[in-house]
């Protein structure tokens, strides 16, 4: 198998480089801010580790599978915890939009690991990290969530539900997401309609012998997809500064890049053990959370989203009554580009809008508007 090459993924930085860098306001206003408190996020250690001990003290799953927790530290009474998808790391998820997630308080980043991956360890941190932050802080966070990540906080809170736990959160932010094989793969179709389907379908095809090469063709379908974001270069030039853009590349290139076969397979795997929400569609299990919710898909979903994903069907058709505090809506862009799957990157600004009112309405409590 020839070696992968990524020359495509940096073309277009290259051609940023033959061009200066706009500042609009927002931008001049946002990278000053970060030259003065530059963004720092940091190992954290977390004081909670009841559900995640008790997981590691059965020997069934070593510590090595779980997440890598990030924290930047502000003050304010909303932290948010950012659950990221199947690439980049949340860290470089939320690339454009931590400066806004930091003046609510702290942000919290759930890196999944390179190598392996446990579903059950990392709903169990991520249960943890909830539990430390209200009993021991007082806060209740905003969980923050996209495309597979999204996925896992929707297991997660069906989970909670059935072991007949409360939570105690401020609210959840679900973008494009992915809760099960079927989203990205229609049943019985021959060729996946979708990039992120012909990624994972090799997975998902065996669960017995999966060829080492497969990872390499992932890697370059997330590459493509990722390029993809990128080909509105002028919209580029007023979002980023070239060292910021270099910065964003490298990130999520270098992610790409060290996932291993373990880590690639057993991220698939979780996926393949996740319901479609419309399969606990009961009295028994809805609804999922009483705290505010605010579910966003993308305008251009199919790259990544199957026509008749069943979880987008269910949210669509009935999202208050698996949030009965919820906001449902679409993300277009009419100036340029097309909003991709889960673009928070590419299309900060077409998603901060409804964010921003989002975390308006959960700190004062006043009926939330969508423009």
């Amino acid at each position: 198998m020839p070696a992968l090459s990524f020359a495509p993924a940096f073309s277009f930085l290259t051609a940023f480089s033959r061009h200066p860098a706009a500042h609009p306001i927002r931008t001049l206003i946002r990278t000053t801010e970060y030259k003065l408190r530059p963004p720092r996020p940091l190992p954290f250690q977390p004081s909670v580790r009841t559900r995640q001990d008790l997981i590691l003290a059965a020997g069934k799953v070593a510590a090595e599978k779980g997440a890598s927790i990030l924290r930047e530290r502000r003050t304010g009474p909303v932290p948010t915890i950012v659950l990221g998808g199947f690439v980049p790391d949340a860290t470089e998820q939320v690339f454009l939009l931590r400066g806004f997630l930091l003046k609510h308080g702290s942000v919290y980043y759930i890196n999944y690991p390179r190598q392996g991956f446990s579903i059950d360890l990392v709903i169990a941190q991520l249960d943890d990290l909830v539990e430390e932050l209200t009993t021991l802080h007082g806060q209740r966070p905003v969980i923050f969530s996209v495309s597979f990540g999204a996925g896992i906080v929707l297991e997660w809170l069906k989970r909670v539900r059935r072991e007949g736990r409360q939570l105690n959160l401020q609210g959840t932010v679900l973008i494009s997401p992915v809760a099960c094989v079927e989203d990205l793969l229609v049943p019985g179709e021959p060729k996946p309609t979708t990039l992120l389907g012909r990624a994972l379908k090799p997975y998902l095809e065996t669960e017995t012998h999966i060829e080492p090469g497969v990872i390499d063709k992932s890697r370059a379908i997330f590459t493509k997809m990722f390029e993809a974001g990128a080909q509105n270069r002028e919209s580029l030039r007023v979002l980023m500064t070239n060292g910021e853009l270099k910065q964003l590349h490298e990130a999520v290139i270098g992610t790409i890049r060290s996932i291993d076969f373990s880590g690639a397979c057993e991220r698939v795997q979780a996926l393949r053990q996740f319901e479609a929400p419309s399969n606990y569609f009961s009295q028994e299990l809805l609804p999922l959370s009483d705290a505010p919710s605010l579910i966003l898909y993308s305008e251009k979903e199919s790259a990544v989203i199957t026509e008749q994903s069943p979880t987008r069907s269910a949210l669509e058709s009935a999202h208050r009554v698996y949030f009965p505090r919820s906001h449902y809506r679409v993300i277009s862009n009419h100036r340029g580009s097309p909003v991709q799957h889960a673009s928070l990157i590419f299309h900060c600004f077409n998603f901060l809008p409804p964010i921003s009112a989002f975390y308006k309405h959960v700190r004062t409590g006043k009926l939330l508007q969508l423009a």
